[in-house]
């Protein structure tokens, strides 16, 4: 194994901070893992997945389904996603335990898109006060349970673990 340190990208799509939280988590456990560092991109900012040896790619789930943006991200950057280790995380379930139970919908049509090695859904956050009035009602109207449901600590092992394998990896050239 050589001693290169392992550039990790999270792009993450989120829309009220949620999911970006859970990003940084990721981020800050695999880059406190020895010969690996981390960086946190929204895709809005179309980051290039060519300059590092692996992503991690993460969308809050909206009504089962990844943010467009996440979607066109990893559609626009597919071909160089397919060459480096790429794993996906979603974030949304809320309630005890985290509702709904289901993969999102986007999940399969991804992994085969981009390769990806893994998928992760953790649970979300439903906090009212930054919700549009249109999300406040349809939240309203689910009975939605109201709250903050992420689990850092589950984030950090799962980044660890994915050190590991990227660790393990050869740089990309």
């Amino acid at each position: 194994m050589s001693t290169a340190v392992r550039r990790v990208l999270v792009a993450v799509a989120s829309r009220h901070g949620g999911t970006a939280g859970i990003a940084a988590d990721l981020a800050a456990a695999l880059g406190g893992a020895p010969g690996v560092s981390a960086v946190v991109v929204p895709v809005a900012q179309q980051p290039d997945p060519a300059s590092f040896d692996a992503v991690v790619l993460g969308s809050a789930i909206y009504a089962g389904r990844w943010l467009e943006p996440a979607r066109e991200y990893a559609a626009t950057h597919a071909a160089q996603l397919r060459l480096r280790p790429v794993w996906l995380f979603s974030s949304g379930p809320i309630g005890e335990p985290p509702y709904p139970p289901d993969e999102p919908h986007d999940v399969a049509p991804l992994t085969a898109l981009t390769g990806a090695r893994g998928h992760r859904t953790f649970p979300g956050r439903l906090d009212p006060t930054r919700l549009s009035f249109g999300e406040r009602a349809m939240a309203t109207a689910m009975r939605a349970p109201v709250g903050d449901f992420r689990d850092p600590a589950a984030a950090r092992a799962w980044a660890a673990a994915l050190a590991v394998e990227i660790g393990a990896a050869s740089p990309v050239a």
